[in-house]
C-alpha cells in the first residue's frame, strides 16, 4: 500500500517531521534510516568533549520541551537520549525503518508519486517525500600528498575509533574548528605530544557553561512557562548577534573585542596569541564556543602549528618550513562537505532530471530550502540556504515543518492524485535574491569558508534573522507552484 509521505532520515528533521504529521492526524507515514537507531549527527559523532554549541534549551523542539537538560551546552549522549526519548513519547517508532537506506528516488509521472528503492531491493510508493538528510553526514578529509603511506592511525572525528587508546601517544590534530575545540581540551592530558595543525585561527568566545541543579530541573518541569522564557532569551539574545553578521559593525565590533578579551585572559604568550587570534572579520566563518580549548593550548604537550602541511611521511608530517614531526595517529577535525549538498541516492524528478546533475552545473538551490522546480511533492528539510551562523537550526527545521503542514493541506485539497511543482521563474528569482542579500553579509567579507561550493557561491546560510525565515515559511504562497492532475 502506498504511503501518504515517505521521510528519509532519522534526524533532528526527520523525526520533527514525524512527530507534526501525527500531531496533525496523518498517520499514513514511514521513515527510512539507514543505522540501527535515531539521532543523525548526534549519534555518528560520539569523539571526546562532543557537545552542542547552541544552549540546550534553544536546541531541542519547542513541541517537547525538556525541562531535565544537566547544562546549557548539553554533551552529545544527552542530545541523542532526548531523540530517543522524544521518539518513544510520541510514539512513532513503529514508522521507522531502522537499517534501510534509500538508495533510489524517482517521480513517477503517471502516478503522481514518487517511487523509493532501498538497498535491499524493497520498492515503497509515496505521494510525498521529505528529504531530511541533513548536511553534516559527509566528513570532509583533504588530499594531503603522501596521507596513503602513513604507517600509523587516521580516522576523522566523526567517525571516531574508540578501539584506538590515544595514551601515550604523539597526536596530530589536523583543523581547528567546531569538534576540534572541543577534542583538544580532552585528549590533550592524556597524550605524550598534541601538536595542532591551524589553517586559519577562528574566533573563540566565552561558553559559560554551567550546571543546572536539580531544583532548577523540577522548576522547569513543574513551570513549563519558566523554560520557555529562558529558551525565548537565549533565542533573541542569538537574534541580536546575528545583527553582527548582517551588516552591523558596531555588534560586530563587540563581538570581536569580547573574543579578543577572552583570548587574552587565557593566553600569556604574545606569539601564542599572534598565532591564535584571526585575521579575518568576526562571523565569516563559524564563530565557536570554549572556555577551555585556549588553555589547552598552552600546555607542555601542545603545540600549534600554522605553518602549512607539505605532506603526510610514513612516520609523521612535513610542513612547508621543512620541518618533520613524527606522530602515531593523526585526527582529522575537519568538518563536513556541506556546500555541496550530497545525496547518497539517485534522486530522478520530471522528464528523468537528476537533481545532483542539476545541482553540480548551477550549485544547490531551492524555494526558501524546502522544494525545487521540476521535483514535485519533494520537501527539504534543512536543503539550500537554510543554515546558520547564529542561532538554532532547530527553530529553522520548525520553520519547515510549518511550511511541510501547509503543503500538505493544498495538496489535499487539490485532491487525489494531484501535485504541485514550483515554478521555474519563482525558483530562480528566490535565489537570486537570496545571492543578493548574501553580498551584504560579513561571510562576504572574503574569507574562505565550508559556507561556499567549490564555485565560491554561498549556498548554506540564510542570509538574514530567523524570524524573516518563520515568517516567509508559515504558508506556503499557492502562486508558487503550479497545481497539476494527472
Amino acid at each position: 500500500m502506498p504511503y501518504e509521505v515517505a521521510i528519509i532520515g532519522a534526524g533532528f528533521a526527520g523525526l520533527g517531521a514525524a512527530i507534526r504529521l501525527k500531531l496533525s492526524g496523518r498517520h499514513s507515514v514511514v521513515v527510512f534510516e539507514r543505522a540501527d537507531d535515531v539521532g543523525g549527527t548526534w549519534r555518528e559523532n560520539t569523539y571526546p568533549g562532543c557537545a552542542c554549541d547552541v544552549p540546550s534549551h534553544l536546541y531541542s523542539f519547542s513541541f517537547a520541551p525538556n525541562p531535565h537538560w544537566s547544562k546549557a551546552y548539553s554533551p552529545q549522549p544527552e542530545i541523542q537520549r532526548y531523540l530517543q526519548q522524544c521518539v518513544d513519547r510520541f510514539g512513532i517508532r513503529d514508522q521507522i525503518r531502522f537499517n534501510t537506506e534509500i538508495v533510489s528516488t524517482v517521480w513517477q509521472e503517471d502516478k503522481a508519486c514518487w517511487q523509493l528503492t532501498d538497498s535491499h531491493g524493497t520498492v515503497t510508493t509515496a505521494r510525498v517525500v521529505v528529504a531530511a538528510i541533513g548536511p553534516l553526514n559527509r566528513p570532509s578529509v583533504p588530499k594531503l600528498p603522501g596521507l596513503d603511506t602513513f604507517t600509523g592511525t587516521t580516522f576523522h572525528s566523526a567517525r571516531w575509533n574508540h578501539d584506538y587508546d590515544l595514551t601515550g601517544k604523539r597526536v596530530a590534530v589536523i583543523g581547528t574548528g567546531a569538534s576540534a575545540i572541543q577534542i583538544v581540551p580532552e585528549i590533550a592530558p592524556s597524550v605524550a605530544q598534541l601538536t595542532v595543525f591551524q589553517r586559519t585561527a577562528p574566533y573563540v568566545t566565552p561558553r559559560n557553561n554551567r550546571n543546572y541543579a536539580p531544583w532548577q530541573q523540577r522548576l522547569y518541569d513543574r513551570v513549563p512557562a519558566l523554560q520557555q522564557l529562558h529558551r525565548g532569551f537565549f533565542y533573541w539574545l542569538n537574534e541580536l548577534f546575528g545583527l553582527s553578521f548582517m551588516g552591523n559593525d558596531v555588534i560586530n565590533k563587540l563581538g570581536t573585542a569580547q573574543a579578543r578579551k577572552h583570548l587574552e585572559s587565557q593566553i600569556s604568550d604574545p606569539e601564542l596569541r599572534r598565532k591564535a587570534w584571526p585575521t579575518y572579520k568576526m562571523g565569516c566563518k563559524r564563530v565557536l564556543v570554549s572556555d577551555d580549548y585556549y588553555p589547552a593550548l598552552t600546555r607542555p604537550n601542545v603545540a600549534l602549528v600554522t605553518d602549512q602541511i607539505a605532506a603526510v611521511m610514513p612516520t609523521g608530517i612535513r610542513t612547508t618550513d621543512g620541518q618533520e614531526r613524527p606522530f602515531d595517529a593523526l585526527i582529522f577535525s575537519t568538518g563536513f562537505v556541506v556546500a555541496d549538498i550530497y545525496l547518497n541516492q539517485t534522486l530522478t524528478g520530471r522528464n528523468g532530471r537528476s537533481l545532483l546533475d542539476e545541482w553540480a552545473q548551477t550549485g544547490a538551490q531551492a524555494l526558501l530550502g524546502t522544494t525545487v522546480s521540476g521535483f514535485p511533492n519533494l520537501i527539504f528539510l534543512m536543503g539550500p540556504n537554510t543554515g546558520l551562523g547564529h542561532n538554532s537550526v532547530v527553530h529553522m527545521i520548525e520553520s519547515q515543518l510549518n511550511y511541510m503542514i501547509d503543503y500538505l493541506r493544498h495538496l489535499e485539497q487539490a485532491g487525489d492524485g494531484a501535485f504541485l511543482d514550483v515554478k521555474p521563474d519563482i525558483q530562480e528569482t528566490h535565489n537570486a535574491d537570496l545571492q543578493q542579500q548574501l553580498t551584504g553579509t560579513v561571510w562576504a567579507s572574503g574569507c574562505q569558508s565550508w559556507y561556499m561550493n567549490e564555485q565560491g557561491r554561498n549556498t548554506t546560510l540564510w542570509p538574514a534573522l530567523t524570524v524573516s525565515y518563520r515568517n516567509q515559511t508559515r504558508r506556503i504562497n499557492l502562486a508558487d507552484y503550479t497545481v497539476e492532475r494527472l
